[in-house]
């Protein structure tokens, strides 16, 4: 390492050889670390790197990068010195080596508080709010990490996001995040989970919805569902989950914001997503329960399209998936047994409770117990339900979880709710034991 520093130092004729015989050694964890303690290392890259010879800038650029990899924070924080070259290498120069400065920037920022701390007052967000209308695919996509990486650190909400907010970067994500296919997956991408990580913070709602984030991500999510049934681009399942991440949060944050988006064509686009996706890529499925949910949970509208537009098959087919969608399911049945005696009379009449049943006896306490809760609105709302239900032998998968310490309170309640076992006696609703269930 020491040789290849001093070939690079030297300014032969083979420096540049040198300097890419060192960026490869550079990839190497205890070369970074032997490098960055070599006095003047990181000085003599900083001279190559602001050097009018472009082959070896690159070259000190690309070393650069392979250094901003590691995982030691002594190393990035030994590059500090060079924030705020890449910084004004942002604005300008190739595509290759603005996509180059982003990227090592990203990497830098990931390991080091200190790098973030030191890149916040030279003017990041401006660099980037001005980088972000980059006609170039490359750039907006080393752009979007970089960014995401900022706004994943911890203190992202009381330093960076208001910064964010303040600058045009919102608006010109969510333009970019939903054109979707058309500006390149990459791209569309990595802004969709920076969109995600402002969301979550909780303080930049109002903002987004502001500027038209649910219509906007509503209208986007209905344009990646049409291109299923042609041709599924690849990686199109990257790129749905951050949006309905962004739309089942901006949902769970603000109400009233069902309002906005009362349109049946958005449940459609879910069971499309949820048919392409859920043998290989599981994990969407929770995702469009998690949305499905929040739509469901308050106001009536999505209750009523599941069973306008016979979709409740289909949810229920979910209900084996897994542990998490089986919860997730109860919970959106829960939701519209919720809103009363003509939405638990449709429950009723679809196959609902023949598929309760062996849910019942699955061993796992979180979806019995949300299977109990389900149950319990039904005989509340819907009598004719808890008859129909003793008739199909649920007393005795009830009976079962009476010796269950979390479970056993509201099993009893159900018990008396639907009274003795057919044969004992005549079936007499009892409301006494209510108060488990609140």
């Amino acid at each position: 390492v020491l040789e290849l520093l001093r070939g690079v130092q030297r300014g032969s004729e083979d420096r540049k050889r040198s300097l890419s015989h060192l960026r490869w050694a550079l990839q190497n964890k205890d070369t970074q670390q032997k490098f960055v303690r070599l006095d003047g290392s990181i000085r003599t890259l900083i001279g190559l790197f602001t050097s009018s010879l472009a082959d070896m800038q690159m070259e000190a650029a690309r070393c650069l990068h392979e250094l901003s990899h590691s995982s030691d924070p002594a190393v990035a924080e030994a590059c500090l010195p060079v924030t705020s070259y890449l910084l004004t290498y942002l604005s300008g120069h190739s595509v290759e080596f603005t996509e180059l400065c982003l990227y090592t920037l990203g990497n830098l920022v990931v390991e080091s508080e200190a790098v973030r701390k030191q890149l916040l007052p030279q003017g990041i967000i401006p660099v980037l709010a001005s980088c972000i209308q980059s006609p170039h695919e490359a750039v907006l996509e080393g752009l979007g990490y970089l960014l995401s990486q900022f706004l994943q650190a911890k203190e992202a909400p009381t330093e960076i996001i208001p910064l964010v907010l303040d600058s045009v970067l919102p608006q010109h994500m969510l333009r970019l995040v939903c054109s979707g296919l058309k500006a390149g997956i990459g791209a569309s991408l990595e802004f969709a989970w920076c969109l995600h990580y402002i969301i979550c913070s909780h303080t930049a709602n109002a903002a987004l919805l502001s500027l038209g984030a649910l219509p906007a991500l509503t209208s986007l999510l209905l344009n990646l569902a049409s291109e299923i049934p042609q041709d599924t681009p690849e990686g199109l399942e990257l790129l749905v989950c951050p949006v309905l991440r962004c739309l089942s949060n901006l949902l769970a944050e603000e109400t009233g914001c069902e309002v906005q988006i009362q349109d049946e064509r958005l449940l459609i686009a879910l069971f499309l997503i949820l048919q392409c996706f859920l043998q290989q890529h599981p994990f969407i499925a929770q995702e469009c329960l998690w949305l499905l949910n929040n739509l469901t949970a308050d106001k009536p509208f999505f209750c009523s399209a599941l069973f306008s537009l016979d979709l409740l098959p289909a949810l229920l087919q979910l209900l084996p998936c897994s542990q998490m969608a089986s919860v997730l399911v109860l919970t959106v049945l829960c939701n519209i047994a919720e809103k009363g005696p003509a939405y638990c009379q449709q429950l009723h009449q679809q196959p609902a409770l023949p598929l309760l049943l062996p849910t019942l006896m699955l061993p796992d306490p979180e979806v019995v117990g949300q299977c109990l809760e389900l149950l319990h609105l039904l005989f509340l709302h819907w009598p004719e339900a808890a008859a129909d239900f003793v008739r199909q032998g649920g007393h005795q998968a009830l009976e079962q979880h009476q010796s269950t310490p979390e479970l056993q309170e509201r099993a009893r309640a159900l018990l008396d709710m639907v009274g003795p076992p057919l044969g004992a006696s005549a079936f007499s609703p009892c409301h006494t034991m209510l108060s488990a269930f609140s």
